[in-house]
C-alpha cells in the first residue's frame, strides 16, 4: 500500500502544478485586461536585442561586455555592478551613442508596436522599465511604441562639455538591484491600483511583488530564472495581444 502511495505522489504534484500554471495564467491575463499600467523592459523585450551590448560591439568592446550583460540577465550578478563594469569597458561618448543608433536603428520586436496600441486604446498607460540607456530608448519608445519621456524609466549617461563619457546617474532607481520593483511602487504611490510588469530578465522578475503580475517574455531570448518566476510565459507578443480580446 505504501508503495503504491508513493508511486502516485509524482503524478500528484505534476497535476497540481499544472492547475497552478492555468491558475497563474488566467490571473496574469486578468490583471492584463484590468491594468492602470503596463510596464515594459525595452532590450530584449520591445527590442530584439540587448542595446548596451549593439554599442559596445560598435565600440570595440562586444565581447566583454556581452559576457556580463549575460551574467545580469540571468541574475548572477548584482545589476548596479553590471552596470558598472559595462560602461567602464565601453565608456561611450555622446557621438558614439548617435552614431551607434544612426548605424544600428533598433529591431522592433513582433507584436510589440500593437500590443502598446492596444493597451493605450483601452486607456492602460504603458510604461518603459528599463535597465539601459535614455539616449538609446526616447526616441523609439515614442515613435514605435507611444510612450512619452516622462513614462520612461531608464539609465542616463553622463558627459562632460566635450561629449566624453563621465560616468552614469547612480540616483536612477534602474541603475541598481530592486530597481524595477522600486518604480513600480512609486506607480502605486501615484494611484495606480493594478500593473503588470513584462521583461525577459532576473530584475524583470524582481519586479513582483509589488507588480501584480509578471509576464515573461521569451521570444528574443529564454532565460530559466524567468521562465520560473513568470505568472504566463509567452514567446510571441500576438498571444498577449489575443489575451487582451478575451472575455
Amino acid at each position: 500500500m505504501r508503495r503504491a502511495l508513493t508511486l502516485a505522489a509524482p503524478r500528484l504534484t505534476l497535476a497540481m502544478r499544472r492547475a497552478h500554471t492555468a491558475a497563474s495564467i488566467a490571473h496574469a491575463k486578468h490583471c492584463l485586461r484590468t491594468a492602470d499600467a503596463v510596464c515594459f523592459d525595452f532590450d530584449s523585450t520591445l527590442i530584439g536585442e540587448e542595446g548596451i551590448d549593439v554599442l559596445a560591439e560598435h565600440c570595440g568592446a562586444g565581447a566583454e561586455v556581452a559576457a556580463w550583460t549575460t551574467k545580469a540577465m540571468d541574475g548572477g550578478v548584482k545589476f548596479e555592478d553590471a552596470i558598472a563594469a559595462r560602461l567602464d569597458l565601453i565608456k561611450p561618448s555622446k557621438n558614439d551613442v548617435a552614431e551607434c543608433l544612426r548605424r544600428h536603428p533598433p529591431v522592433i520586436t513582433p507584436g510589440a508596436a500593437e500590443l502598446c496600441a492596444k493597451l493605450a486604446e483601452r486607456g492602460t498607460a504603458v510604461y518603459v522599465v528599463s535597465g539601459g540607456f535614455r539616449a538609446m530608448i526616447e526616441a523609439t519608445a515614442l515613435e514605435a511604441f507611444g510612450v512619452p519621456k516622462e513614462r520612461i524609466f531608464a539609465n542616463t549617461i553622463l558627459w562632460d562639455a566635450d561629449g566624453a563619457y563621465s560616468g552614469f546617474d547612480a540616483t536612477e532607481p534602474t541603475s541598481k538591484d530592486g530597481g524595477k520593483p522600486a518604480v513600480i511602487a512609486k506607480l502605486k504611490e501615484e494611484g495606480a491600483q493594478t500593473v503588470v510588469m513584462v521583461g525577459d530578465g532576473a530584475t524583470d522578475a524582481q519586479a513582483k511583488p509589488p507588480a501584480d503580475a509578471f509576464i515573461g517574455f521569451g521570444g528574443v531570448v529564454a532565460r530559466d530564472a524567468v521562465v520560473a518566476k513568470a505568472d504566463w510565459f509567452v514567446e510571441d507578443f500576438h498571444d498577449v495581444v489575443a489575451a487582451l480580446a478575451e472575455s
